[in-house]
């Protein structure tokens, strides 16, 4: 009986033995192999062996990421042409002093949906035909664009003296605007009218109708 048991004992270290000496022969065997990356075009292996090596036509070197396609910004011409109606507001001062305070129109036709038009001009007219300083925003569909009168612009009165019709010429330089027209340049044609239709008395106001035509190229970036 104490034979049994001894030999039981030993074939139960025996076994412990050969599992534990196979078990680091396993991790022996795995530390000892290496697993690579392999790269052919947008294809990638990995291999895992003792002395890897890619397959023909693989390589260990990753290839360079091409770079993002970009759409260039190219800078464009924009034929405009446009009426504008609407209503201005007139303060009357001293020296001659005519002061638009506000613009308020519509515009219709070649516009590049830049419909609404607001601005403000001031001048103190010496003669008949006398010049003026005139800025203005037309806007629409989230857009704007810039517009300032250049010192070739001037308005023609009929009429030495209240009431009179008020004609208007010249040129508008763009500067600049939002959106679609930010950074946007060139110069526009101005033409209109617009009606004194009171006495022009100081220190009173008047709201009148006007009819302004603009036309011309818009630079765009």
């Amino acid at each position: 009986m104490k034979l049994q048991t001894k030999k039981f004992i030993q074939v139960l270290v025996a076994i412990a033995a050969f599992s534990l000496v196979a078990g680091n022969i396993t991790v022996a065997n795995a530390a000892a192999k290496k697993t690579i990356t392999c790269y052919k075009g947008t294809v990638v292996k990995k291999v895992t062996a003792a002395k890897p090596k890619c397959p023909t036509g693989y390589s260990t070197k990753k290839p360079a990421a091409k770079p993002a396609a970009t759409t260039a910004t190219k800078a464009g011409s924009v034929a405009f042409a446009g009426t504008y109606k609407g209503k201005i507001s007139i303060l009357f001062g001293d020296g001659n002093l005519i002061q638009v305070t506000k613009v308020d129109g519509t515009g219709t036709g070649n516009v590049s949906g830049l419909s609404a038009m607001s601005g403000s001009a001031s001048s103190a007219p010496a003669n008949l035909c006398d010049n003026f300083d005139g800025k203005g925003v037309i806007s629409g569909g989230g857009n704007t664009l810039n517009l300032t009168f250049d010192s070739s612009s001037q308005g023609c009165a009929d009429s030495d003296s209240a009431p009179a019709t008020i004609t208007i010429k010249g040129s508008a330089k763009v500067t600049g605007g939002t959106g679609k027209f930010a950074g946007a340049s060139g110069t526009l044609t101005v033409k209109g009218t617009f009606d004194i239709n009171s006495k022009g008395i100081v220190n009173t106001s008047e709201s009148t109708s006007f009819v302004l035509d603009l036309s011309g190229n818009i630079t765009t970036k």
